[in-house]
């Protein structure tokens, strides 16, 4: 299995597919702050050196991979900080092979609206807004939840490349 965290932040979800994959997968690590992939890099040490992780700088609208070279990928609160959601959305499928899965973690757009962070850079989005551009990059939205009881309420999408 070769999954993707994109914009993997402090690493958390890293971990959590390492774990996953077993030894014999491969996780991608894509990031944009150097100073995350430096963490990474000193957090995941044995990882890092076995290819087992793999960590590069990138973007969600230009993802350092091969074009289908995914099983699945996970983006969590990432697309606040992109410009044209349609581009990011048509990068996530471009990478995706027929069949692969992307999770996209939003916040709550009204909760996320409430605080004193977001008009700092943050582009709030309706989650309808997020599923149709994830429609029209040729992504299929086939689980959709609202996690209500987090401090910030998120909604997970995961969708499918036909």
């Amino acid at each position: 299995m070769w999954p993707a965290d994109i914009g993997f932040g402090a690493g958390v979800g890293l971990g959590l597919l390492l774990q996953r994959v077993g030894e014999s997968g491969v996780v991608h690590g894509i990031e944009i702050a150097d100073d995350m992939l430096a963490r990474a890099r000193s957090g995941y040490p044995r990882e890092v050196a076995s290819a087992r992780l793999r960590l590069e700088r990138g973007s969600l609208i230009a993802l350092p991979l091969e074009d289908g070279s995914l099983d699945a990928a996970i983006t969590v609160n990432t697309i606040y900080f992109v410009g044209d959601l349609d581009a990011a959305c048509a990068e996530l499928a471009r990478v995706l092979r027929p069949g692969g899965r992307a999770v996209v973690g939003i916040g709550d757009p009204q909760a996320m609206a409430r605080l004193p962070f977001t008009p700092y850079g943050f582009t709030l989005r309706p989650v309808d807004q997020v599923r149709a551009a994830l429609k029209k990059a040729g992504l299929e939205v086939v689980t959709e939840r609202r996690l209500a009881d987090l401090a910030i309420p998120h909604n997970p999408l995961v969708a499918q490349r036909r």
